[in-house]
């Protein structure tokens, strides 16, 4: 996953807090998925607005103690982008 790509939800899935599932969970048309802790603060940033490289930046300056989360955020991304939960698009 390159640094400049933009990452943003589909159409008709979203992130939310879920009282039930006690987690965030993505919706989408066909159910839900439950996140963990680790997934819900990188999807949270995925705005449609900043680049990878934006959030990689987010994520560790808020957790300095895991000592540099590049690789494991793009690989998450590049995950959801298999899942269909979001999709990346190149800088204007």
């Amino acid at each position: 996953m390159k640094d400049n790509l933009i990452p943003a939800f589909r159409r008709g899935y979203r992130m939310q807090w879920e009282p039930a599932q006690d987690s965030h969970v993505v919706l989408y048309p066909e159910g839900m998925a439950k996140l963990n802790e680790t997934a819900a603060a990188i999807l949270e940033l995925v705005t449609g607005k900043q680049d990878v490289a934006a959030i990689i930046h987010t994520l560790n300056t808020r957790f300095p103690e895991a000592g540099g989360v590049d690789d494991d955020v793009k690989e998450f991304l590049q995950s959801a982008v298999e899942q269909k939960w979001i999709q990346c698009r190149e800088p204007e």
